[in-house]
């Protein structure tokens, strides 16, 4: 690599707005995300599925659409 074109690399702390706090390295430096892999929804298994094809139908109900198939 060449010298005095990278930025500083250091250690950095990234905290996320449930308590979780996360070790390690960035040129940002520390700083707080809103959701993290330990509160995402996706990742406790807390997601909520909705219901499209449901939408959709109602949708082609009230507007006197024909279905594509």
């Amino acid at each position: 690599m060449k010298k005095g074109i990278h930025p500083e690399y250091k250690p950095a702390k990234i905290t996320c707005a449930c308590g979780m706090v996360y070790d390690t390295y960035s040129t940002r430096g520390d700083y707080m995300v809103e959701i993290c892999s330990n509160c995402h929804p996706f990742y406790t298994g807390k997601q909520k599925l909705i219901d499209s094809a449901g939408r959709v139908d109602r949708f082609n109900r009230k507007y006197g659409r024909k279905p594509l198939a």
